[in-house]
């Protein structure tokens, strides 16, 4: 099997390994990604918001582990990190914000004195 190895750039130690994924594994990766969409399109808006807001909130909850990991893994600085972990925090937020925003596009309709409106909205899952 084989594993991939992530050097820290400043002292050339293995600072994490994983293990190659194989194009075999790709029907089951995509299942469970599929069953996982199923579940979480069954939750409405604020559900989304708060396991968005609870996702932001662990991350910064384990701050100094995340910030330990990118000195370790990238050879970033502490204050590098945490200031990428906050933004990337912050994007999580700002995620969990718009869940709940009605939003959507007029378009021109063919009937006098209609309107009509477009909503996107994702439909599953896809590999690219």
């Amino acid at each position: 099997m084989a594993m991939f190895e992530r050097l820290n750039p400043m002292t050339g130690d293995v600072a994490s390994s994983a293990e190659a994924m194989q194009p075999g594994d790709i029907p089951a990766i995509a299942a469970r990604a599929q069953a996982g969409f199923a579940e979480w399109s069954k939750l409405g808006p604020n559900a989304h918001r708060a396991v968005l807001n609870k996702a932001a909130d662990a991350l910064m909850a384990k701050k100094d582990d995340f910030v330990a990991a990118m000195m370790g893994e990238i050879g970033a600085t502490a204050g590098w990190a945490m200031f990428n972990l906050g933004l990337a925090a912050g994007m999580v937020r700002e995620a969990a914000a718009i869940t709940t925003q009605i939003s959507g596009e007029v378009i021109p309709s063919d009937h006098e004195g209609t309107i009509a409106m477009a909503l996107r909205e994702p439909v599953g899952v896809m590999l690219g």
